[in-house]
Formats: structure tokens, C-alpha cells, sequence
């Protein structure tokens, strides 16, 4: 099993900037891809950003140019740092670990991010 805690959410002004974390504990063995996804209210969770374990990157193209994702192999973390904020960035974002070849995957419990003036 993996637990994953995410923090770093919060209110932030359009513009502002954020820094999401995501620790990771338990048996982390064969994690494949980590990632970070959003859920704005009424809506469907959508993907918003994914690390490889081969350091290969890719971001949703609403969040191109503004966000990016890192992670810490020693911390077992994962972070999403947030810039030029917009409202439409409102949300409850998770962090993801999937596992191979057991195509186990681990969810957060979310943290809110409020983007508004």
C-alpha cells in the first residue's frame, strides 16, 4: 500500500502562485508514473500534470506554460508548482501514484485550491 498526503493548497489572488506537495510513505516499489489531478465542482476530475519514472513530463494544455511538476526521490515527493493563477485554476487537486505491472493506483485525499480576488 501507498499513502499519499498532499498539502500546500490554499486562496491565492489571480496571478498569485502556489506550491502543491505530495509525500508518499508505505511500499513505493514499481511506481511507474506520479501525477496531479483537479476536480472544480459539477465537473469531471481531469488530469493536470504527470511525472514518468523516467523523468518524462506532460501537463494538460490549460496549465502549459504555468505549471510545472518535480519530484524528490530521496523525499518521496512530488510537487506541482502553480503560477500565473487563474480563477478557472479552482479546485481540489490530487496527487496519484500508479504502480506497475499491478496497475495499482493511489489517491490523495485532495486539497483545495481557491483562485480569486
Amino acid at each position: 500500500q501507498v499513502q499519499l498526503v498532499e498539502s500546500g493548497g490554499g486562496l491565492v489572488q489571480p496571478g498569485g502562485s502556489l506550491r502543491l506537495s505530495c509525500a508518499a510513505s508505505g511500499n513505493i516499489f514499481g511506481i511507474y508514473r506520479m501525477g496531479w489531478y483537479r476536480q472544480a465542482p459539477g465537473k469531471q476530475r481531469e488530469l493536470v500534470a504527470t511525472i514518468f519514472n523516467s523523468g518524462s513530463v506532460n501537463y494538460a494544455d490549460s496549465v502549459k506554460g504555468r505549471f510545472t511538476i518535480s519530484r524528490d526521490n530521496a523525499k518521496n515527493t512530488v510537487y506541482l508548482q502553480m503560477d500565473s493563477l487563474k480563477p478557472e485554476d479552482t479546485a481540489v487537486y490530487y496527487c496519484n501514484f500508479y504502480r506497475l505491472p499491478a496497475a495499482n493506483n493511489y489517491w490523495g485525499q485532495g486539497t483545495q485550491v481557491t483562485v480569486s480576488s
